[in-house]
Parts: structure tokens; sequence; C-alpha cells
């Protein structure tokens, strides 16, 4: 078993592809018209064929409650793996990405928590090498 797609509750599809697509790097790997929203689906560049994240709209009325609890108690809605956490905090953050955290050292992980702008927190982190 293995993981093939996962997601976050985006308040705007258009606005979170170009977030993540523009800021983040990664690459749209689906987008198929689903009504009015879209089957929306961004990949790593450096796993093109590896997990999905779906870019899915925030319409369903259970979704809101639950993303403002999360962002209210400083709650990632996803993490992604990167190689050097403050190396991408200075890049993103000369983006114009904010963060409601700064790099940390965690113990076995550094992590850096930002804004993805369609209502989520993201976590980035980075394994240490004596892992």
């Amino acid at each position: 078993m293995r993981i093939h797609l996962t997601n976050v509750f985006v308040d705007d599809q258009a606005k979170a592809e170009a977030f993540y697509t523009g800021k983040l790097g990664f690459r749209t790997k689906a987008d198929v018209p689903v009504g009015a929203d879209r089957w929306l689906t961004v990949v790593s560049p450096q796993d093109p064929d590896g997990p999905q994240l779906l870019l899915e709209p925030s319409s369903h009325p259970a979704v809101k409650p639950y993303k403002q609890a999360l962002v209210a108690d400083g709650i990632p809605a996803a993490s992604f793996a990167v190689d050097d956490v403050a190396a991408e905090y200075e890049r993103l953050s000369g983006l114009g990405v904010r963060f409601a955290q700064e790099p940390t050292d965690v113990g076995p992980v550094i992590t850096a928590v930002l804004d993805d702008t369609c209502g989520n927190l993201i976590q980035l982190m980075q394994v240490k090498a004596d892992m």
C-alpha cells in the first residue's frame, strides 16, 4: 500500500493553483472540469508520478469550521518535506509568502509553517541528517 492522493481544502482553486505552482514549485498534474469546480491536482517536480495533492474546493459546510479550528490552533493541514528549511524559508519569504512559524529546531526535524493564502497552514519539514 502507498499514498496515491491526499488533499487540502482551498477557498479558491485558481488562487491555490497559482500559489502551489508559482510559489511552492509544484506542477499541475490533473485539471478536469467537474461542474463549477475542477479535479485539480499538483505533484512534486522531483516525483511527477508520485503522490498527488488535490486542491479540493471548500464548499462542504463542514470544511469552513474545520479549517478555522486548525488555523486557530496552529495545526498545519499538510506537511511537505524539503532538504533545507532555512533555504526554503528565505526563498519563499523573498516571494512574499507569509510564515506563521519561522524555521524551528524541534529535535529530530526542523520545521517552518506557512500560510497558503487559501485558508491553510502548511508545514515544511527537514529531517536532520543524523536521523
